[in-house]
């Protein structure tokens, strides 16, 4: 998967949950899917058209880490091409992103989104993992 390992995967999950002071246990799958099935996921729980990037879902309470984390990756694919990066960053990017959102982050649309504290956030854990 784009020259990631299942461990880079762990390590950047386990960066944005440590960034979260709070629960100590809880659960987290993170799934690297089609566009296909992103958009299928994207129409059926968010009553959106097309694929997307990444698609988080917190499932426990507040306080507690239990949620799923969707990545497309070839809509990362494409996000890397634009970007001129490697798509291994971006998808780090999205299980940061996506592992953020399950924490209970977020972010505006649009113009605001890239000076958000959470896209901050997640773009300093992402320049951790690069030097580590």
């Amino acid at each position: 998967m784009a020259g990631l390992t299942r461990g880079d995967v762990v390590r950047a999950a386990r960066a944005a949950l440590e960034s979260g002071a709070g629960a100590t246990t809880g659960e987290l799958s993170i799934s690297f899917v089609d566009d296909a099935q992103i958009a299928e996921l994207n129409a059926r729980w968010l009553d959106r058209a097309g694929p997307t990037d990444v698609i988080a879902f917190s499932l426990g309470d507040p306080g507690s880490v239990l949620g799923d984390v969707y990545i497309s990756v070839e809509t990362a694919r494409v996000n890397a091409a634009e970007r001129e990066i490697a798509p291994g960053e971006e998808l780090l990017r999205l299980v940061l992103h996506g592992t953020l959102h399950v924490l209970g982050h977020d972010h505006p649309e649009g113009a605001g989104r890239e000076s958000s504290d959470m896209y901050l956030l997640q773009e300093e854990l992402l320049r951790g993992l690069s030097c580590g």
